[in-house]
């Protein structure tokens, strides 16, 4: 099957050179895989259709109810729950082939006793005894209020009415992502819903300018406090939400608005529970490993055996069920280099084969493989990002070159490096020259989402930017009336901040919901420690719209900001191209896809005819500049005047000069006639 000698990974990064027999071991397993799916299933298509005979299903042509089950250990299965009384042992299923046990309910007899809408659970008699499970593929899941029992509940909606829905995100590229979570995203101390967040949450994300939604916590986790990430039941998607039907209509709305939508999907761990989940399924690490290997130490979770056909066939079925039964427009791969790694990405590699060779986990790096080939097979336009810190080699390459086959890596070196310069450095010791390089330390086949903070930032235990900025002094100095210098130094740096990350990170951005305000508040979900109070787990939207207060200013300055990426395509152009780098002043100039970027990070100096070379002759105007007073500035520049560019005769380039404030950034534009209008392209209220 190879048609190559070389991988064409390795002429990407001639650093790999020493390991191209691996890299092509890499793509010869996963060709080898293919062709072991095609084998058995005709098409990578077809196996990854397994969820619709496994599970719980209505068969109008066979006019029965059927339910299918894979447990190839377990002794005997039974069917039980509303419709015979919760009689355990009243409905066997019957062992077919290739381990899977079955049974059919006819219409007639069970049409009125089988409904829509009812519970039902399996169990299974194993060498563990007998225990009560939820069926594998159960599509909702539901908790009994008194109990905290979970169940399956039988779900035969009429089919959904997607309206001759033909939606097709504008592009793959420049993506704006809102990572965001249903349930925390009201105001209400309480759990929201699909719906308002469809009626509440998505007019918001539009009208600040994102062009995509990242939704946290949609497949069923039996504890809310897990923010999504121990999840029990794959194909449920949370019912503390929700009706799957809602979910739809909030993906379709999203879809009218021209918003696209990615799922954070769970695919590195699984809730180690046996009421609700996984484990143990018939008596067996069904779907783990046994020992050592199949626990994952931080995580207190179970780990998938991706070499298994069985497991792959669940997963990869899980990721197309997704796509097509609810129209997701792509996923987030969530601990993407835990998977990747026997000791889960907590050792930093070192040589070439320490990416391919040594404590490497190949069949999770298959399943990758085949699960970014299965997407884009079904959704050429779907978006697929991984969560991975370890530099993985070929990571958004395809996988006939020798990749894995993202589209994306998450730039999750980039908050941790803000956190570090927040959290232990003066601002007087910021290194300009490392800022430089943290931003732009990236390959350039590897196209990166940027963000300088994401839900992981915000839980309890960490601290937003805002909040180390400004901590306490939010509580009492946000009026606008209220002047207070550690405020004023939070919203200019919280802005620079922001912009710097989006210039320079990478070619998306994201940020998380609320950030973009300077939430003041971390996340907290009800627990035992807070006396399971929902206090912090929401978003106080109300701090924006009071115009008395200061979050209106960094509010601006975000939709200020996607809508400048936005209409000059920043985030797909090139490298940035220093311009200019004062260390004594802290101020970086660069130029990307035609615009100037100044940034002044200095604790004090401020420059009259700050002079630098720019590359054009001609005139600028200022497009954008955080110190504007809508944006919470101290209006120190005028940004109604036009700079003309001079020639250095001694220098030989083309120089200009501007009054450049100290903790401020301006975005300059080269213009051919000068504006006749007298306030910036980007300032509050266009």
């Amino acid at each position: 099957m190879e048609s190559f000698d070389l991988p064409a990974l390795i002429n990407l990064d001639p650093w790999l050179q020493p390991a191209s027999g691996s890299v092509r071991e890499r793509t010869r397993r996963f060709h080898k895989r293919i062709q072991e799916i095609e084998n058995q299933s005709g098409s990578l298509d077809a196996f990854a259709s397994a969820y619709h005979y496994l599970g719980i299903h209505k068969n109008e042509e066979l006019q029965c109810f059927i339910y299918r089950e894979f447990a190839p250990n377990a002794r005997q299965l039974y069917l039980t729950g509303d419709f015979n009384g919760w009689d355990r042992h009243a409905h066997p299923l019957k062992k077919i082939d290739s381990g899977v046990w079955e049974i059919r309910l006819d219409f007639p007899e069970y049409k009125d006793r089988f409904l829509h809408g009812s519970r039902v659970k399996v169990l299974v008699d194993s060498c563990l005894g007998e225990q009560l499970r939820i069926p594998a593929y159960a599509t909702r899941v539901i908790q009994d209020e008194e109990s905290k029992d979970f169940s399956c509940q039988l779900w035969f909606p009429d089919a959904f009415d997607w309206q001759n829905e033909d939606f097709v995100p504008k592009q793959k590229d420049d993506l704006l992502i809102y990572e965001a979570h249903v349930g925390m995203a009201q105001e209400k101390e309480g759990i929201g819903t699909y719906r308002e967040f469809t009626e509440r949450i998505l007019p918001k994300i539009k009208k600040q300018g994102y062009n995509t939604i990242q939704l946290m916590a949609i497949q069923e986790h039996p504890y809310y406090g897990s923010f999504g990430y121990h999840v029990s039941n794959f194909f449920a998607p949370s019912s503390r939400f929700g009706t799957p039907e809602e979910l739809k209509e909030l993906i379709r709305t999203a879809h009218q608005m021209g918003l696209a939508v990615v799922m954070d999907l769970v695919h590195s761990h699984f809730v180690r529970n046996t009421s609700e989940g996984l484990n143990l399924f018939d008596g067996t690490e069904l779907y783990s490993f046994g020992g050592e290997r199949g626990e994952h130490p931080q995580w207190d979770s179970k780990l998938f055996n991706y070499g298994r056909p069985e497991v792959l066939q669940f997963l990869l079925s899980n990721v197309k069920y997704w796509l097509q039964e609810f129209h997701f427009d792509g996923f987030r791969f969530d601990g993407v280099g835990s998977m990747m790694y026997f000791h889960h990405g907590n050792q930093q590699p070192e040589t070439p084969f320490d990416f391919f060779e040594n404590g490497v986990e190949k069949d999770a790096v298959t399943y990758l493989q085949l699960a970014n080939r299965l997407i884009h097979k079904l959704n050429p336009h779907a978006v697929s990002i991984a969560e991975d810190v370890t530099g993985m080699p070929g990571l958004t390459v395809d996988p006939e070159a020798g990749g894995i086959g993202f589209d994306y890596r998450l730039g999750m070196g980039i908050p941790d490096f803000w956190i570090k310069y927040l959290k232990d450095y003066k601002d007087e010791d910021w290194d300009i020259y490392e800022m430089w390089r943290v931003l732009n330390d990236r390959l350039p086949y590897v196209k990166t989402v940027a963000y300088a903070e994401s839900h992981d930032q915000a839980l309890v235990g960490d601290k937003t930017i805002a909040f180390r900025l400004m901590d306490q002094e939010m509580y009492y100095h946000m009026r606008v009336s209220d002047s207070n210098p550690v405020i004023d130094r939070g919203i200019a740096l919280h802005k620079m901040i922001r912009l710097f990350t989006l210039s320079l990170g990478g070619q998306a951005y994201l940020n998380f919901m609320g950030n973009e305000f300077g939430h003041p508040e971390w996340i907290d979900f009800p627990r035992q420690g807070n006396n399971w109070s929902y206090k912090y787990a929401s978003r106080q939207w109300s701090l924006v719209t009071n115009k008395l207060l200061k979050y209106q200013f960094l509010n601006n300055f975000d939709k200020a900001l996607l809508k400048l990426a936005g209409k000059y395509g920043i985030l797909s152009s090139d490298y940035a191209q220093q311009l200019n780098m004062d260390a004594e002043n802290k101020c970086i100039i660069f130029e990307r896809n035609q615009l100037i970027f100044l940034f002044n990070f200095h604790v004090s100096c401020s420059i009259p005819d700050y002079e630098f070379t720019v590359p054009h002759p001609g005139d600028y105007e200022i497009i954008l500049c955080t110190d504007h007073a809508g944006f919470g500035g101290l209006a120190r520049v005028n940004e109604t005047i036009t700079y003309p560019a001079f020639y250095h005769q001694g220098l030989q380039c083309n120089r200009l000069r501007i009054y450049f404030p100290n903790r401020t950034a301006i975005v300059l534009k080269q213009v051919k006639k000068p504006r006749k209008k007298s306030n910036i392209d980007f300032a509050v209220g266009e």
